[in-house]
């Protein structure tokens, strides 16, 4: 069973991100997702770059209406104090009044391919809102530049959510959507991959502040693990956009018959 989202009437797509409600990510967004739709955002009042799914529980949350952009801006704009999920949650059960038909978010600054998905607040807004019921995207630019040329991509991102809209998207599964970094070409095309294996090699860049207390800088490099050519640093690598289907049901389901042949209950 799957979404079915396509009707009549104009859509209501919730828009948000995790760097923050001025970004320029983000409001390349709107403007994509205005020609599509009736727009409502709910986004960070601050960059929240790798957060992953934290949620605030020790603390207040604000929101405050604004309007960013007078010309080109959403239907209604607000800015929240917390996380990303928190955005989508507040969003959903305090300002919306009405389910929405998509939630995208995004443009993220910077890749969230294959195992940064796992620390991606971008994604991480996304799965929220599929947890919540709610048919979610999240879209990626290989480009960490603030000013980094979104337009490029606008072709692309629309024809995703208008298919998204018209075919619908399959129940526990949010799409995770990756851009090429081809500055002011148009990607080649958009390939449906799977995320690839890869993981960070992490080291902790130790140092001493002048009043002799050390800290650490976290600091690393990406090891790809994957030679597949149905991967999603495959396609970006050949300037294709990446859809990988992704999942919140974490069961390693091909390992439960595994695991019930330990002698847990001898």
């Amino acid at each position: 069973m799957q979404h079915k989202l396509y009707t009549m009437a104009k859509p209501l797509i919730l828009v948000t991100n995790d760097d923050g409600i001025t970004a320029p990510g983000l409001r390349a967004l709107i403007r994509f997702m205005m020609e599509l739709g009736e727009v409502v955002v709910v986004a960070p009042d601050s960059p929240q770059s790798g957060m992953g799914h934290a949620i605030t529980i020790d603390n207040t949350l604000y929101i405050k209406k604004i309007k960013v952009d007078l010309e080109n801006g959403a239907n209604e704009e607000y800015s929240c104090s917390g996380t990303p999920a928190d955005c989508v949650k507040l969003g959903l059960q305090e300002l919306l009044g009405r389910k929405p038909d998509l939630c995208v978010s995004g443009i993220n600054h910077g890749s969230n391919s294959s195992i940064n998905v796992i620390y991606s607040g971008t994604m991480s807004a996304a799965i929220e809102a599929g947890i919540e019921g709610i048919p979610a995207i999240g879209f990626s630019l290989c480009d960490y530049s603030w000013n980094a040329n979104f337009e490029a991509s606008k072709e692309a991102i629309q024809k995703i959510v208008r298919e998204a809209l018209r075919n619908g998207i399959p129940n526990g599964v949010v799409l995770n959507v990756n851009i090429p970094k081809t500055d002011n070409k148009a990607p080649k095309g958009i390939k449906i991959c799977r995320q690839a294996r890869a993981n960070w090699k992490e080291k902790f860049d130790k140092r001493t502040n002048p009043s002799g207390k050390e800290y650490y800088w976290l600091t690393g490099e990406f090891e790809l693990l994957d030679k597949g050519e149905d991967t999603d640093e495959y396609a970006l690598s050949q300037d294709y956009v990446s859809v990988v289907p992704t999942q919140f049901d974490l069961t390693a389901h091909h390992a439960i018959q595994h695991i019930n042949n330990w002698k847990l209950n001898d």
